[in-house]
């Protein structure tokens, strides 16, 4: 009996311990100041904009609780000339790469020009009939994302034609990485646009002044710039995305799959585009590749012809592995995979795979069978060098890498 009771004490304490933490820890997190972009500081930015001519290079993601910015400026009698769309258009409804057309915002009557496609900056003349840009893009902290890359040439233009830009900047849901090699200048293109590599660790206000800093335009003078922070936030933070930033990145999951599986962009294998767990799979018409399948279907918006369409996959599911960073184990193992089974490399894009790494060192030690220590070892000196180069535009306190 006396056994009995002090097993039943003991219970008790322990579940009043436990409980105490609970509640200790959820207090913690409510303590927690909110995150709050620069877009819906509106106090900041607004009366500095107010009376001046506005173009917008936005996207779905850039609203202001809730609204999206263009119809939250347009309401308080703002004068929007102009909307600037890039890949995947204005409301964020096109398919990769597909072409983004000019047109007409019917919600307001503004006019949007397409900056995805043949003409991916806007002419210095066009500039000249605002007085002022606004980018407000939500980035996923990936070299190869083409957010960036729009912004990079819309400060180009800003630069030539006189007129500022104004960042509304938004946090780095991949902030906390900084990994991959450092893009090599003879692999430039509109998935690689910089000398950084493919997990960053900068939200596109740091990375902007990066851009100006290291005298990257064309020009090599600097964009006028004007940048509104994030309150509440650090590299070290989670941050789930309240909009998903383009049609195959539905979730936070997807998110953090994607810098490690957009290598597979360069290969025949599907990554999920076609179903409703993009960038959260990986399979191949091949059923000696895993026992998980699945079949890539055309969807109008995200993926009208997606790799292996109408075709059962099999493979593997990644939706609940705990995911972080950028992971070669996925493109060495498949690799592997491909070449007992299919006797051939997965790599069959060789230009492709070396503009999505920003060089061709990645795509040969995968096929020497390199492992993925060695494979990291190699651009641990750009790395340094980087992180060095890094600290001096930084706007929030660094993570611990």
């Amino acid at each position: 009996m006396k056994n009995f009771i002090t097993v039943v004490l003991t219970l008790i304490i322990f579940s009043c311990s436990a409980s105490k933490q609970d509640n200790t820890a959820e207090a913690q997190k409510e303590s927690t100041p909110p995150i709050i972009v620069g877009a819906e500081q509106t106090e900041k930015y607004v009366p500095y904009i107010k009376g001046k001519k506005i173009g917008l290079l936005v996207n779905q993601t850039s609203t202001i609780k809730g609204i999206h910015i263009v119809d939250s400026l347009h309401n308080r009698g703002l004068d929007i000339q102009m909307i600037f769309a890039p890949e995947h258009g204005f409301r964020g409804n096109e398919d990769a790469g597909a072409h983004v057309k000019d047109g007409i915002d019917p919600s307001t009557g503004v006019k949007i020009y397409s900056i995805y496609g043949k003409n991916k900056r806007p002419s210095p003349d066009l500039l000249k009939e605002v007085d002022i840009i606004i980018f407000d893009i939500q980035d996923v902290g990936c070299r190869f994302y083409t957010y960036i890359s729009s912004m990079h040439y819309m400060m180009e233009a800003c630069q030539e034609a006189g007129v500022p830009l104004l960042i509304l900047d938004r946090p780095n849901p991949n902030g906390m990485y900084i990994d991959g090699p450092v893009l090599k200048k003879e692999f430039t293109s509109f998935v690689g646009m910089h000398p950084i590599p493919i997990l960053h660790g900068l939200t596109v206000g740091e990375l902007a002044r990066m851009i100006n800093g290291e005298k990257w335009l064309r020009t090599k003078k600097e964009c006028e710039l004007t940048i509104i922070p994030v309150l509440n936030y650090n590299h070290a933070m989670e941050y789930s995305l309240p909009i998903k930033p383009s049609p195959n990145l539905p979730n936070d999951q997807s998110i953090k799959l994607y810098p490690s599986l957009c290598f597979f962009e360069a290969t025949p294998v599907s990554i999920g585009r076609g179903t409703d767990f993009p960038f959260q799979v990986i399979g191949y018409n091949n059923k000696t590749m895993g026992e998980f399948n699945f079949s890539p279907r055309s969807i109008k918006g995200a993926a009208s012809n997606p790799v292996l369409k109408d075709q059962k996959c099999y493979g593997e599911d990644l939706r609940n592995v705990q995911q972080g960073g950028l992971d070669l184990s996925y493109i060495i193992g498949w690799n592997e995979k491909f070449s007992e089974n299919e006797k051939k490399s997965v790599i069959s894009k060789n230009k492709w795979m070396d503009l999505l790494s920003g060089t061709d060192s990645l795509r040969i030690m995968i096929d020497q069978k390199k492992s993925q220590k060695e494979i990291k070892d190699s651009w641990q000196k750009d790395l340094k060098t980087y992180k060095q180069i890094r600290k001096n535009y930084l706007i929030y306190t660094d993570s611990k890498y």
